[in-house]
């Protein structure tokens, strides 16, 4: 990523993060990938009614997937209203679908969603990290820098 799409990324009205994530993997390498919505979906989106919390995203016959990435029911959507919780399709190149599998058939590595925004063509993606878990002590290491981090804001602060 260089900086005019990190630029983008934080001018974009819609930004829903997967902060569970962050704490539970250490992020190896980032994706952004399109995503297959239908209409009431990008809606909701675009009113910022989605979650990411126990999504995780999985490869099924050369594609590759999100599941558990929960979207509420647009409120003005009438019988086609969409259902909640369902796999979602996410657009990858081939050979970034390849790099991923043949990845996640190490032991500890899995594929999770980290971010949904919607870029200025007002198309939804979501940023995919391939990540690899956290044990117990790196939890609190985690922990502890984010202690540390806070204690010398509020000491600047101060001064």
């Amino acid at each position: 990523m260089n900086k005019e799409e990190l630029e983008l990324r934080k001018k974009s009205p819609v930004q829903i993060r997967n902060k569970k994530a962050s704490f539970e993997y250490f992020f190896v390498d980032t994706y952004t990938a399109g995503i297959v919505l239908t209409g009431t979906e990008i809606k909701s989106i675009r009113l910022g009614k989605a979650s990411l919390v126990d999504a995780y995203c999985f490869i099924h016959n050369g594609e590759i997937w999100v599941k558990g990435m929960s979207i509420a029911p647009y409120s003005f959507g009438s019988y086609n209203n969409h259902v909640m919780k369902r796999d979602r399709k996410l657009l990858l190149n081939r050979r970034e679908i390849r790099h991923l599998a043949e990845d996640t058939k190490q032991p500890g590595f899995t594929i999770v969603p980290t971010l949904v925004f919607i870029d200025q063509k007002g198309r939804a993606k979501v940023d995919i990290a391939l990540a690899r878990g956290k044990k117990m002590f790196d939890k609190r290491q985690t922990m502890k820098e984010k202690e540390d981090r806070r204690e010398m804001d509020r000491a600047f602060k101060r001064y």
